[in-house]
């Protein structure tokens, strides 16, 4: 791997968990079952694709 492939794959794992962090904080903010659900699915999916990443590594 290059080093402007390695700087790629980490910017995106920062992305990855920025998002994850950003769909808990709304997720436990929100009173409305179906959103949180919703919101909870999409965090799932950016730990998904941050594990993804991180096994580029």
């Amino acid at each position: 791997m290059t080093s402007k492939e390695l700087l790629y794959v980490e910017d995106a794992l920062g992305h990855e968990k920025y998002f994850q962090t950003q769909c808990s904080e709304t997720m436990n903010r929100l009173q409305d079952n179906e959103l949180k659900s919703l919101v909870q699915e999409l965090s799932q999916n950016h730990s998904t694709i941050f594990q993804s990443f991180y096994g580029l590594l």
